[in-house]
């Protein structure tokens, strides 16, 4: 982003509605003098539920840590609540219903609705949260243009049905690298191969953290740890407390270096894949990120965040081969290994 670019008076094109530009549409809409939104797909947008939290409840938290606790609880378990509808697809139109109503009360042009009214099943793709894009769509000074681009000529874009429209700048909120992930390039494995070329365009990870072949590398949100209802900060943290348990039980055991076993990243792969049929996110009738160049959804954590810390709450040595440090390195965790 271009922070030295004024902004204001000019026209402007946006590429993509996903969670980039539902965030700064609004934004920059009341100083632009047109903005031609480009939607290839439209998206299921929810309403937010937000308030500031008032002085009585923070005295009352500070005197009773335990009401803050119980009130953390059921925002959690609310959160955890909306993944149902998109762990068995079947429950979606739960969610659509909530959708289509926020979109009838924001947008009272049926054209425009009707344009905004998304295709497929909501969570197939991200879900976004926002009470002010579909206000900011109905501006005068804001244009939706269907199908998505075509060309980017001098001076003007051109639309899938080969309208242009002449703008001053273009504002790309196209995404960013999520299985493709550049880092899987730089990192190699014992026998010198990279991850990418380990992974084959399907990115997998045992309990999303650790991948055989790749000593003593742990990755956070890895494959399969993305979520569709709740924070990754969530998920984060429980692989943070999984990792730190293996490093405590390699201290212990005077384990230079472990290698998940690759019976044991296969089997916990598998049973990710097989949980997440029936999902919206496999099954919901779009064409999503989240699937990569083989036609699998190695991006989301297909079940309750609960059940991925539960899972992850104890490092699993028994899963792991065990490598030796170097008598000259026995207290370096980080040492390089030599086979037991």
């Amino acid at each position: 982003w271009n922070h030295e670019y004024d902004l204001r008076g000019k026209r402007v094109a946006v590429v993509g509605t996903g969670a980039s530009a539902i965030q700064f549409l609004p934004k920059i809409q009341p100083d632009v003098a047109k903005i031609h939104l480009f939607q290839r797909t439209a998206p299921w947008v929810l309403p937010r539920t937000e308030r500031r939290i008032t002085g009585v409840e923070h005295a009352i938290f500070r005197r009773f840590p335990a009401i803050q606790r119980a009130m953390r609880s059921v925002v959690y378990w609310a959160r955890e609540a909306t993944a149902l509808p998109m762990l068995h697809v079947t429950l979606s139109p739960l969610l659509r219903r909530l959708g289509l109503a926020h979109l009838r009360r924001q947008v009272p042009d049926p054209e425009l609705r009707s344009m905004l009214t998304p295709g497929y099943a909501p969570g197939c793709k991200r879900i976004l949260i926002s009470n002010d894009y579909y206000p900011a769509l109905s501006r005068e000074n804001v244009e939706v243009v269907d199908g998505g681009v075509a060309a980017i000529r001098e001076g003007a874009v051109v639309a899938a049905d080969g309208t242009e429209r002449e703008v001053d700048a273009v504002i790309f909120g196209t995404g960013f690298h999520v299985l493709d992930m550049p880092i899987a390039d730089r990192v190699r494995g014992a026998d010198g191969r990279t991850l990418a070329e380990a992974w084959k365009g399907s990115p997998q990870a045992h309990r999303g953290t650790s991948v055989p072949g790749f000593p003593n590398l742990f990755m956070l949100l890895g494959p399969n740890t993305g979520s569709g209802h709740m924070s990754v900060v969530f998920i984060a943290e429980a692989q943070s407390r999984y990792v730190l348990d293996a490093i405590r039980a390699m201290k212990r055991s005077g384990i230079g270096a472990v290698s998940v076993k690759p019976e044991a990243h296969r089997a916990y792969n598998e049973s990710v894949q097989r949980r997440m049929k029936g999902t919206a996110w496999t099954e919901g009738g779009c064409a999503s990120w989240y699937i990569d160049d083989n036609g699998l959804n190695t991006s989301l954590w297909p079940d309750f965040a609960y059940r991925f810390k539960r899972e992850l709450r104890s490092f699993d040595l028994e899963n792991y081969e065990a490598l030796a440090a170097p008598a000259a390195a026995s207290e370096l965790v980080g040492a390089a290994p030599s086979r037991v």
